[in-house]
């Protein structure tokens, strides 16, 4: 097998394959592949575990459904494009190396790679799309290559070194990472410090990926400009945030 990352602002990943070999993303991540390769759909791919591996992916964010690609009696490519501008990362998964990663940046993964629920916390109504915070769980042994928006910046974390970080733009992290979401501290600054909410808390040793697009972000900016029929749309998401910080206050960010 081999690889190349191609582009710079919408990278491609192009993987050749040689006969027999495979790799599987999430339904409908295909951007191309040649003649030769066959591609077969499952549920059971990238976390196994039967019916719970599959509700663990789905809860994680992840598809129902995961498609292999398979080169058969001769060698093939086949191609996954970002969705967004950013960044596709390769990382070796086994030998005590998992990875966390935000809920849309799996992009691809050899075959005994896995996927599942990592995290999973509640930010009240109205934050992240009413869907709180959830994390990806790559696991396993092989290859993932993960999708990350906007500019890349890698930090190494020493033992007990910690990094306060916007959730948004937390990309992926080792799990040797410690991991939990914090609430800014302060009333005005959570009503009017204009930073949300929450904070991720990480703390080392391990690599953190972090991007400097978050999708929630990048949907605010675009909805500046959509027809002013569509306008109501971020008016009640921003109603439903402001209703999400009043009932984290009252809970205790639970």
């Amino acid at each position: 097998m081999q690889t190349r990352i191609q582009g710079t602002t919408m990278p491609v990943l192009e993987v050749q394959l040689d006969p027999n070999e495979s790799v599987f993303s999430e339904s409908g991540e295909l951007s191309w592949m040649t003649q030769s390769i066959q591609m077969t759909t499952h549920t059971q791919m990238g976390g196994g575990g039967g019916l719970l591996g599959v509700f663990k992916r789905v809860v994680g964010g992840g598809s129902i459904f995961m498609t292999e690609y398979r080169a058969w009696q001769y060698p093939g490519e086949v191609a996954f494009a970002t969705k967004i501008p950013g960044h596709i990362v390769p990382v070796q998964v086994g030998q005590g190396y998992e990875y966390m990663v935000h809920r849309h940046g799996f992009l691809c993964a050899t075959p005994q790679v896995t996927l599942s629920l990592g995290f999973q916390q509640s930010l009240g109504a109205g934050i992240f799309g009413g869907d709180g915070f959830i994390l990806q769980k790559v696991g396993g042994y092989g290859t993932a290559w993960l999708e990350l928006s906007g500019e890349l910046i890698r930090k190494d974390l020493q033992p007990g070194e910690m990094l306060r970080v916007h959730p948004g733009h937390v990309g992926a992290f080792m799990s040797s990472v410690s991991f939990q979401i914090t609430m800014v501290p302060g009333i005005k600054n959570m009503i009017f410090g204009g930073d949300g909410v929450f904070l991720a808390q990480l703390v080392g040793p391990g690599t953190v990926w972090l991007q400097t697009l978050p999708l929630s972000r990048l949907a605010h900016q675009i909805a500046h400009y959509l027809p002013s029929g569509h306008r109501e749309v971020p008016q009640t998401a921003g109603a439903g945030l402001i209703g999400g910080i009043v009932g984290s206050i009252l809970s205790g960010g639970e």
